[in-house]
């Protein structure tokens, strides 16, 4: 079975392409403002995909660390930081197996590059608690974390009971079962937790983070604003504790 590797892989060539990835100057303005960090400061960028964030942080004088699982993804990212002129250390890694000696300033999670994005035959909750678990070790104590993750609302919102009956939406584990294929015609099947607010709250409490703000948090659209019931993604800021 094909796995969110093997996409991406094939996909990293035209992931730029999409939409939501046109407002990189943007959400990286609004995401200085949430770490509030010195210059010259250590990020951890995790599931950092084609780099559009890694890099333009590194433009603006911050040392950054990108993990990602596909290699595809990284090359993609190196040619961008090349092609800007600053250097970032870009490291393939799952982000559930992810261990470093080095201790960051800050990190972040972004746009799904890795939290919630587990495999078919993955169970999503060890997934996911091993990504929290592995960014809170990488960090110094205080650090701030910015993490975005998709939407249960929406998803619920858009469901109807054919889906239950079908067994592409499990209600008592809030799974999700979905397909996605790219342009080159490669299909892979997905498990995915959908998670309201407060179970991620809980989720980063026990992790080890203290939950400091929740926004809205689609891509493009960032902000300190209360979260759209229809929007795709949310915004946790939080800090080690």
């Amino acid at each position: 079975m094909k796995t969110w590797e093997s996409f991406y892989d094939a996909h990293a060539s035209v992931y730029m392409q999409n939409g939501f990835s046109q407002n990189t100057l943007s959400e990286v303005d609004f995401l200085l403002e949430e770490l509030n960090l010195p210059q010259g400061s250590n990020i951890l960028d995790i599931g950092c995909g084609t780099g559009r964030h890694s890099v333009e942080l590194a433009k603006r004088g911050f040392q950054i660390t990108g993990v990602d699982i596909s290699s595809g993804m990284l090359k993609e990212a190196e040619n961008a930081a090349r092609g800007a002129g600053v250097k970032v250390e870009f490291i393939q890694s799952d982000a559930t197996r992810f261990t470093t000696s080095k201790l960051f300033d800050a990190a972040v999670s972004l746009c799904v590059g890795a939290f919630g994005m587990s495999n078919y035959n993955d169970d999503p909750e060890k997934h996911n608690a091993s990504i929290l678990r592995n960014i809170h070790n990488a960090l110094k104590p205080g650090s701030p974390f910015v993490l975005t993750t998709l939407n249960a609302y929406a998803k619920i919102r858009d469901l109807i009971q054919d889906n239950v009956k079908d067994d592409k939406f499990d209600p008592i584990s809030m799974t999700s079962i979905s397909k996605v294929a790219t342009d080159e015609g490669l299909e892979i099947v997905f498990k995915e937790r959908r998670y309201t607010p407060p179970e991620i709250t809980h989720l980063l409490q026990i992790s080890g983070f203290e939950v400091e703000h929740i926004w809205g948090g689609t891509a493009g659209n960032w902000g300190r604003r209360k979260i759209e019931l229809d929007e795709v993604e949310v915004m946790y800021v939080c800090r080690k504790i």
